[in-house]
């Protein structure tokens, strides 16, 4: 996260907008193109980056929710549903050119409401988890919705996952992309202050998704956004196999609650040791008192001492038998690894069972619980400052 003061020349056109009004027509379906499509015909407009917006469904108060397709130039396409900003689908290819989805969601809107586990979500208004669902800010104590036990998880009852946000499309010669907005009013899930959010997905021509969060309040408040989908590079089966590197030689430990108990631990000679590429399963059932608490791996990797707003690469995954890759880039601290420890079973997709620890995350974030940790990195935001951070996740092939 990095913090700036509010420039009046900084473009923030769709934060200082109203949330106001829809598309009324339940088909309507927009496609834009670039301009340089459009001048060389109908057959290059193909191979162009493209963003179609369609009807999606209705949330049971009857709000209509879209979904936006994303294409590049190169075989990669992205669904988005302005419910939760999710992404519901993408596709890439694998060694041999086959086209494939790579992550996890579900069939329809409904079942998205019904039962979804974060599944593609943005998370907001604070990914991860606060003890007890409290913190401490200038003198005041807020108490937020606790959704997991005791303690507050990824924005409460009704995070930011769990909101209907304005979608907005748009082209590039060389990217396709949507920007979503959401205003978050004064007490939401218990936080103070009225938070403007705006995310913007870009998928561009050299094979990245590069998402940029962006928020701004009017009260003290605390913020940290991260994105959660849920990957599996060969599209089906464990990820037991994936092979994965993460660039950080510490973590926090955490307690029974999965809450950190404040100290940075050393990587070395534990089951937490990703420093060197490694499948996730070789030591996920290791004889470990924190993959006990976490079943499995479900814990934060830390990449720098505090946030400078520099891209740096988090973790990297390679899947054998596709030939997939993964990168993931980010200005943020640190990463959560989460190894799917908590899909039982009872959620699919075009049939496919959605089974322990058939995907991962790798969620960029600060610290788990840092408002109530002195020796974490701020999370807090003032008025007069605007939240600004990034995440890449890159596709490739070897």
């Amino acid at each position: 996260m990095v913090l700036s003061a509010l420039a009046p020349q900084r473009p923030q056109s769709l934060l200082s907008r109203c949330l106001t009004g829809s598309l009324v027509a339940a088909t309507l379906t927009l496609t834009f193109f670039s301009s340089q499509s459009y001048a060389h015909g109908a057959e290059s407009m193909n191979n162009q980056p493209s963003a179609q917006m369609t009807h999606y469904g209705d949330m049971p108060d009857s709000t209509p929710v879209y979904k936006v397709t994303l294409k590049n130039g190169r075989g990669i396409e992205a669904d988005v549903i302005s419910y939760g900003g999710i992404i519901s689908r993408l596709v890439t290819p694998d060694a041999d050119g086959k086209a494939g989805n790579i992550v996890l969601g579900m069939d329809n809107l409904q079942d998205y409401v019904d039962a979804n586990p974060y599944f593609g979500a943005i998370i907001g208004r604070y990914g991860n988890r606060i003890a007890n669902g409290k913190f401490r800010l200038n003198g005041t104590e807020y108490q937020l919705a606790t959704n997991d036990g005791d303690n507050h998880l990824h924005g409460g009852i009704q995070g930011f996952d769990k909101k209907v946000w304005q979608m907005e499309p748009f082209v590039t010669k060389t990217s396709a992309g949507v920007t979503l907005t959401l205003i978050s009013p004064d007490g939401d899930q218990g936080y103070p202050g009225t938070l403007n959010t705006q995310v913007t997905y870009t998928l561009t021509n050299d094979n990245k998704l590069d998402m940029a969060f962006v928020a701004t309040t009017d009260k003290p408040t605390i913020v940290n956004l991260t994105q959660h989908t849920y990957f599996n590079l060969q599209g089906e089966g464990s990820i037991l196999d994936h092979v994965l590197q993460i660039n950080g030689d510490t973590y926090t430990p955490v307690d029974e609650g999965l809450i950190p108990t404040g100290e940075i631990a050393s990587v070395k000679g534990t089951p937490f040791d990703f420093t060197q590429p490694k499948a996730m399963g070789k030591e996920i059932d290791a004889d470990n008192t924190q993959l006990s608490r976490g079943k499995g791996y479900d814990h934060n990797f830390v990449l720098k001492d505090s946030p400078d707003g520099e891209l740096v690469e988090a973790a990297n995954v390679y899947e054998p038998d596709s030939g997939r890759t993964l990168t993931v880039l980010t200005e943020e601290p640190a990463v959560q690894f989460y190894s799917g420890n908590f899909l039982d079973g009872s959620t699919k997709q075009r049939g496919m069972v959605h089974n322990k620890r058939s995907a991962f995350c790798l969620e960029p974030q600060h610290n788990p619980d840092s408002p109530n940790q002195p020796d974490f990195a701020s999370t807090t935001l003032n008025p007069g400052e605007v939240y600004s951070t990034r995440i890449v996740y890159a596709f490739g092939t070897r």
